[in-house]
């Protein structure tokens, strides 16, 4: 396996353990009130950064491993990158209805399963 072969590798599978909720359960998140509310809007009436990286998500996971252009694979490592920064900024008690879980699932990871 050659260095790029394995970073590929690399990326696809840090981006499947980062990513914990299936592309339907992540479908039907993003039609839900709380995903359209949660994380950082560009403009009034806008999609959210989140909102947009999630739609992507659902994309890629539907994508065969050999269909993955270097631009998923940036949009993968990217995924992974922002799910183990935001899980460092948990805040105390019950995170359940809290807009970082909200914002956290619209990037494909519910850090309550």
């Amino acid at each position: 396996m050659n260095a790029t072969t394995q970073d590929r590798e690399e990326t696809i599978t840090a981006f499947q353990h980062a990513v914990n909720l299936p592309a339907h359960r992540l479908e039907q998140w993003l039609t839900t009130e709380e995903s359209h509310a949660a994380g950082q809007h560009k403009g009034k009436n806008q999609e959210s950064t989140g909102h947009a990286s999630g739609r992507r998500i659902v994309q890629l996971m539907h994508t065969k491993k050999p269909d993955l252009t270097d631009d998923d694979l940036a949009h993968m490592r990217k995924v992974t990158g922002y799910i183990h920064r935001h899980l460092k900024q948990r805040p105390k008690g019950d995170v359940t209805h809290s807009r970082w879980r909200h914002s956290l699932m619209n990037w494909g990871h519910d850090p309550c399963r």
